[in-house]
């Protein structure tokens, strides 16, 4: 990649007799560019600018006279002659004094914290060239003489013109998504993808029509803000290998897209296939929803590379201990972005605000979002400013916000979240939902309170149960196949001697560790599979649904996969044809729930009759058609919830139906309560039964050969529905 000709450009004082700063990041005007970025404490400041991206030479390196390149806080000048393509880093001076927070060192470029893009040039080797520096002050790196210029990649001015085409983000509402948590390159790195550009954005693409056959309505992406693949020196004993970052949580750029997802080396790909991939995903009816990384910067703690925020204003960015030479580690990753500083909260506005106007996604989750909730010492706050200032900005007001409420350093905030707009990860669903299913039947209460909304999380503060992200498994942890088949972790492969990952998996192998010939054995997971997703996927919330969870996607056990680009991670489309009837099961329970919007609540269960028509809007029965006695269920549940429109909030009139759980291994009849307008019961799903009696259509929805009762088999889930639709 080589930039601009430098031939017969020419510097100007961009700031002198201004009085406003320019905004950050590289702008093109109409003879050139304006480059401008922070620092407070800096005594110097350079622009260095370059002509091929694997140069370690500068072509040019401009030095700004404080006096006139500098407004407030803010460095910036107008270079004429540049434009797209333009390659440049910055050079920043002043004192090293890490006990005051100050790590300045002219020898390390720096990246801008405001690039739109990146060179694809991150290298294998740049984990050992950062590695200790035992002849840096004090071990650490941040004042190393090493030179950091062949192994930080270049910024790239881009232009940020783009066809849309006339789109616009989809931004549905949330009660009415499906999402789908995947990886930009490991939804197409595996062969058996089928796709001509495995991997990238492009190949996004081309997955399209599966995803769309799939039915899920969003797509949310594991972090595509740019990072260091190779930011870890930890080595697979079974290969020799150093493993690669693969899931990306260790952001470097929070404005630029990972580079190497774009298919083409030509400069700035990766932002104009990032667009093409959004808006083709539009087109097609998909939202895009963005897992972003801003509690921590992949700079890690003293002894991590110098890439950027350190180096223009180490203590303006990063929480500091008492003693600044230290970072407060609430990441658990070495280092804890300040977010409720003014910079850093201005720094992370104007990414959200770039990436919903002119990179137009949907929605955001935030990676351990409780870090928003604390101060520069790391104390927690009521009102966060930037949570409120993310909640009300204009820019991002009908933009999807999605917390994962917790942090790496003991906040937990599930149901607590600040402020109304804030969707959460519930894993209180995924974890009361694993351990009924898989070990404690008498865990029934918790259970019914996760399939209808969480009102005990939600309700107390004017929250709805679509604000409840509701997943059985995620990025992080055991995939659906492996929740039946593991009772332990395997994480060998990942270089840390098994001590990485969570050790409380809530997961059942049914007596055998890992893979199994046994045909009882397969048939037994294949339903407890079924058992699941029905649950997530007939539950009051917003259902997610971890790639591949779909078609039994395994990880051999491996629960902290993050370090595994290579197929444990990617998606073998193969085991569609294997675990077709989980596969098609999955896609019929996709379709029903957007079907019906007595699935799609937009209130909590109140176990009122508001229509007064002698029905509650839900009713619990034990296997004998009684009230449930919560004390004494003993894993048998049965439910009737009220289809008509004033008990649901939907719009118009939807059938009743009736849910029937045997978490036993035995057989249990149930004895039903009638259903409303003299209608009959049909069965519409019965995980038990052999594919494709599985999962019938509403107009194949079979009579029941005994009226009123029911033979639940064991470890097995039943949706009935009334074949008289409620009518108000």
């Amino acid at each position: 990649m080589r930039g601009v000709s430098l031939s017969g450009s020419s510097v100007s004082d961009h700031s002198a007799g201004q009085k406003i700063a320019p905004s950050l990041g590289a702008h093109k005007v109409e003879d050139g560019v304006v480059f401008a970025v922070f620092s407070r404490h800096a005594s110097a400041m350079s622009l260095v600018l370059f002509s091929h991206q694997d140069d370690i030479d500068p072509v040019r390196e401009i030095p700004l006279d404080p006096k006139r390149n500098r407004i407030d806080d803010v460095w910036s000048i107008k270079v004429a002659g540049v434009g797209h393509g333009q390659l440049y880093l910055w050079r920043a001076d002043g004192v090293y004094e890490p006990e005051d927070g100050h790590r300045f060192n002219r020898n390390k470029l720096l990246l801008d914290p405001y690039a739109r893009a990146l060179t694809n040039t991150w290298k294998p080797e740049s984990a050992e060239l950062y590695g200790y520096d035992p002849d840096s002050m004090d071990g650490d790196l941040s004042f190393s003489s090493l030179s950091n210029a062949g192994f930080l990649p270049k910024c790239i001015v881009v232009d940020e013109d783009f066809d849309w085409q006339g789109d616009r983000p989809l931004n549905y509402p949330l009660r009415d998504c499906v999402l789908y948590e995947a990886h930009v390159a490991g939804l197409t790195k595996h062969k058996s993808a089928d796709v001509e550009h495995p991997g990238t954005y492009l190949g996004v693409i081309e997955k399209i029509p599966y995803l769309k056959a799939l039915g899920v309505t969003s797509l949310e992406l594991l972090p595509v803000h740019d990072f260091n693949s190779f930011d870890t020196r930890r080595v697979n004993p079974e290969t020799g290998q150093i493993v690669e970052n693969y899931w990306g949580y260790n952001t470097v750029s929070f404005f630029a897209p990972k580079s190497s997802y774009a298919h083409s080396a030509s400069a700035a790909a990766a932002v104009s296939e990032f667009k093409l991939m959004v808006r083709e995903l539009h087109a097609a009816g998909i939202e895009v929803i963005l897992d972003v990384v801003f509690n921590h910067s992949g700079e890690g703690n003293q002894f991590g590379p110098t890439y950027s925020f350190r180096g223009l204003d180490n203590s303006m960015y990063y929480m500091l201990e008492d003693n600044k030479r230290h970072y407060r580690n609430y990441s658990g990753c070495g280092n804890t972005m300040s977010c409720n500083t003014p910079v850093m909260t201005d720094l992370i506005l104007d990414s959200l605000r770039y990436w919903v106007s002119e990179m137009h996604v949907d929605g955001f989750r935030f990676d351990l979002a409780s870090v928003f909730s604390r101060d520069a010492r790391g104390k927690m706050m009521n009102k966060p400013p930037v949570l409120e200032r993310i909640a009300k900005d204009p820019i991002l007001k009908d933009t999807k916000l999605i917390a994962e409420p917790w942090d790496a350093g003991g906040a937990y905030q599930v149901g607590s979240f600040p402020g109304v707009r804030w969707a959460e990860w519930n894993d209180r669903f995924r974890d009361d939902v694993r351990r009924f299913w898989n070990r404690d039947v008498g865990a029934v209460g918790d259970f019914a309170t996760r399939l209808s909304g969480s009102a005990d999380l939600y309700a107390h503060n004017n929250r709805k149960p679509f604000h409840s992200i509701n997943f059985i498994t995620s990025h992080d942890g055991f995939t659906l196949r492996d929740v039946v088949s593991y009772n332990r972790k395997h994480n060998r492969m990942n270089g840390e001697d098994n001590r990485d990952g969570h050790d409380r998996n809530l997961s059942y192998n049914f007596g055998i560790e890992g893979e199994s010939e046994n045909y009882g054995v397969e048939q037994g997971r294949i339903r407890h599979m079924k058992n699941f997703m029905a649950t997530l996927l007939l539950a009051i919330g917003t259902p997610m649904i971890t790639a591949g969870d779909e078609f039994a996607r395994t990880q051999k056990g491996n629960n902290n996969a993050y370090c595994q680009d290579n197929e444990i991670s990617w998606l073998d489309y193969g085991l569609i044809e294997t675990y077709q009837e989980l596969f098609v099961f999955t896609r019929h329970l996709i379709q029903f729930r957007l079907r019906h919007p007595a699935l799609r609540r937009t209130d909590f269960y109140t176990g009122e009759d508001r229509d007064r028509n002698d029905y509650p809007d839900i009713a619990w029965f034990d296997s004998f058609g009684r009230p449930v006695n919560w004390t004494q269920s003993g894993g048998r549940l049965g439910a009737r919830m009220d289809g008509s429109r004033i008990e649901t909030g939907a719009p118009e009139d939807d059938n009743d139906f009736y849910l029937m759980i045997n978490a036993n291994r035995a057989e249990i009849e149930f004895a039903l309560a009638p259903a409303r307008r003299k209608g009959r019961w049909k069965r519409v799903i019965d995980t038990s039964l052999p594919f494709p009696q599985d999962f019938l259509t509403e107009e194949d929805a079979a009579a029941l050969m005994s009226p009123g009762r029911y033979r639940c088999a064991g470890r097995s889930l039943v949706l009935l529905i009334s074949d008289a639709q409620t009518n108000t």
